[in-house]
């Protein structure tokens, strides 16, 4: 009788991540219900700054997609001179 009062209830090595995930997604969707229902005109007014925003940013992240600034052709340039 011992043992079952000092028992450990385990669910598993993913449960608790799982029901971090699902609260906070679930946060940012009430956070993010509110700010649209509540604040709208607040929203619209940063919109414009968020595009302008958005372009370095995608420059930055999306800039390894094709091979960033490095030169391939340095060797091939050296053999034709």
């Amino acid at each position: 009788m011992e043992n079952t009062a000092k028992q450990q209830h385990n669910h598993g090595p993913g449960r608790s991540s799982n029901l971090y995930q699902i609260g906070k997604w679930g946060a940012i969707a009430i956070i993010g219900f509110f700010l649209i229902t509540e604040h709208t005109a607040h929203v619209i007014q940063v919109l414009p700054y968020l595009l302008l925003l958005a372009c370095p940013l995608m420059h930055i992240f999306m800039h390894h997609g094709h091979g960033g600034h490095h030169h391939h052709h340095h060797a091939d340039e050296k053999e034709t001179k």
